[in-house]
């Protein structure tokens, strides 16, 4: 017996009977001769942390755009903090901690430069729409190692999709994952908001912090305690319904008074202006395109999808280089 074998009998001997078994995966696209010593859903883990759209994720907006100081988060932080938060629900109720991980590295690979402003953008010219949560699975599955994809299980690809508000995963660790992902962000995002002074904590309203508590810490503690206590034993992640209906309370809150205020958003009229002409220049420059681009194409997918897979790939700060190179006039020098 291999490592892999000594680890998926301890999977069946431990986990919980609601847990995904990395030996009972619907499998990938294309069959592949199991490693030695990962079990499946470790080695997607492994393949998303080492992928290049994982590392761009790094120079992404979460909220703020370029913001100066070292502590705001970027699409990156947002991440790894949402896998942490879902990796501790998981360990609790002793689901698949592989699967839940590798799910929560993956969640946004397909967002834009700029966060959600550069995403409206791309929905709104591209023909056929965008939408990061469908992005990030184009991306796993097409886009990476220069069109071949990573060639993930099913079920990392399932949590990937379904990440999103509306989503229904099709595994405890998906939902897992789809309830840290809005811890993540609505806590973390307040601690940006206070840092940056568009809001001071005793301004949230007491109707939600009295009952997830008076600071970022604090809700954190509440929220995750919460998941695992009401979702102990169970086979669905849940949240108590007095919990759930503050949390969603808060986050309607930080719509209204954060991700749409004017401070914050103040850059999206040259956010929208810069992709823009981007998409443009390229749908018609399609010669310049990168050469994994030029390819897709080549094999049947259409110029306005290609184009829109290399803008949304972009970090924010090669965008604004690529925009500065084709549109913004140098100085001529001898």
């Amino acid at each position: 017996m291999n490592i892999r074998e000594t680890a998926e009998l301890w999977e069946e001997q431990y986990l919980s009977p609601y847990a995904s078994l990395s030996r009972n995966t619907r499998g990938r696209d294309r069959e592949e001769e199991p490693c030695d010593i990962r079990p499946a859903y470790q080695r997607d883990r492994d393949r998303i942390l080492h992928c290049k759209s994982f590392r761009r994720l790094k120079h992404k907006t979460q909220v703020f755009l370029a913001p100066e100081g070292d502590h705001y988060r970027t699409r990156l932080t947002h991440t790894l903090e949402v896998s942490q938060i879902a990796r501790t629900i998981a360990r609790a109720l002793r689901l698949n901690e592989d699967l839940t991980e590798a799910i929560a590295l993956g969640h946004d690979l397909g967002h834009t430069p700029f966060g959600h402003s550069g995403e409206r953008v791309l929905n709104e010219i591209c023909q056929d729409g965008f939408a990061h949560y469908r992005q990030s699975v184009r991306v796993v599955e097409v886009l990476e190692k220069e069109g071949k994809g990573l060639n993930l299980i099913w079920e990392v690809r399932d949590g990937i999709l379904n990440h999103r508000t509306s989503g229904h995963p099709s595994t405890l660790e998906g939902c897992v994952v789809r309830f840290s992902d809005k811890i993540a962000y609505i806590n973390h995002d307040i601690d940006d908001a206070i840092r940056a002074r568009l809001l001071k904590e005793e301004e949230l309203p007491a109707e939600y912090t009295d009952v997830l508590g008076r600071s970022v810490r604090e809700r954190l503690n509440t929220l995750i305690h919460d998941i695992i206590l009401t979702s102990m034993g169970r086979p669905e992640i849940s949240m108590s319904p007095g919990m759930e209906e503050a949390m969603q309370g808060l986050r309607a809150w930080m719509f209204e008074h954060v991700y749409t205020n004017p401070v914050a958003k103040a850059e999206d009229g040259r956010v929208a202006k810069l992709i823009s002409e981007l998409y443009d220049y390229y749908y018609i420059h399609l010669n310049e395109l990168p050469l994994e681009y030029r390819r897709l194409m080549e094999n049947g997918e259409k110029r306005e999808r290609a184009v829109c897979d290399y803008i949304a790939g972009m970090s924010d700060i090669y965008a604004i280089d690529t925009f500065e190179k084709l549109f913004v006039p140098k100085a001529w020098k001898v």
